[in-house]
């Protein structure tokens, strides 16, 4: 499968070559399920829970029967706090309560994958530079949006917190400015338009694939104890093989003189 593609722009707005996105976090996998449910919790857990009525019992007053209950022609009453009249507590009411939900951090992460490759195929990643305002100034927060042709809602992942580029973002309605990793699945989908800086996406892409596993690392340094021995061992058995050699060699001369003069070995 190809390698997801972002449109890239300079500091200035000017358009530069398109940039492959790491595999990684754009794998192209879009699970609606799993968007579903970390949507939903989130927004549960906005919730602060805090709504609270009475019922009957909890209402002042009310113990004394209002009339007796034959021969008036009214309905029968009990309780003038009953939830038919005014004033009376009211049938189920809401109670304070947590609205909180947990999902598995494997689920988190899939789904944030998922919004991230959502935005990507519909060619809604943009990447840019380092977004390092001198001051804060939503003018020019504005004119490079502007450059860019954007329209809608924006969220911007920045390397880190930038507090220039936060205020300047502050009273822009439809700007949403989170450092990246920092975000939630809920600001990616709730946004029209993703800008991730460069340097943001490079140092996590390093990070993930940079640091080999612990297990990995013993047994690269295993393999290199291994090979270092076996050169040691190599090294001591042709420093033996020449011992053995330079010790053979006069008695290989001594044998090359008797073939030389036999008659000196007919009168030994």
């Amino acid at each position: 499968m190809a390698m997801a593609k972002a449109r890239y722009y300079k500091i200035d707005g000017k358009k530069g070559r398109a940039r492959e996105l790491p595999d990684a976090l754009f794998d192209g996998v879009v699970n609606e399920t799993v968007l579903h449910q970390v949507v939903t919790a989130h927004l549960a857990n906005q919730r602060q829970g805090t709504g609270s009525g009475k019922n009957r019992s909890e209402v002042r007053g009310g113990s004394r029967k209002p009339w007796r209950q034959k021969g008036t022609g009214r309905a029968r009453q009990g309780s003038i706090r009953s939830p038919q009249w005014v004033g009376g507590g009211r049938a189920f009411p809401p109670q304070p309560h947590g609205w909180r939900k947990r999902l598995p951090r494997k689920v988190r992460a899939l789904a944030r994958r998922s919004a991230f490759n959502a935005r990507a195929g519909d060619d809604r990643v943009i990447l840019v530079d380092a977004l390092e305002f001198e001051a804060p100034k939503t003018r020019q927060l504005r004119e490079l949006l502007e450059a860019m042709e954007l329209e809608g809602k924006v969220l911007i992942l920045t390397e880190g917190i930038r507090e220039n580029l936060l205020l300047s973002a502050n009273n822009m309605q439809h700007v949403l400015v989170r450092p990246f990793g920092e975000e939630s699945t809920y600001d990616v989908l709730w946004a029209g338009t993703v800008i991730i800086e460069r340097p943001a996406l490079e140092r996590w892409e390093a990070e993930k694939g940079g640091a080999a596993p612990a297990e990995a690392e013993v047994e690269a340094e295993a393999e290199t104890e291994v090979e270092e021995e076996a050169e040691v061992e190599a090294e001591a058995e042709s420093a033996e093989v020449e011992a053995k050699a330079e010790a053979d060699e006069p008695e290989a001369g001594e044998a090359e003189e008797a073939a030389a003069d036999p008659e000196e070995v007919k009168d030994a």
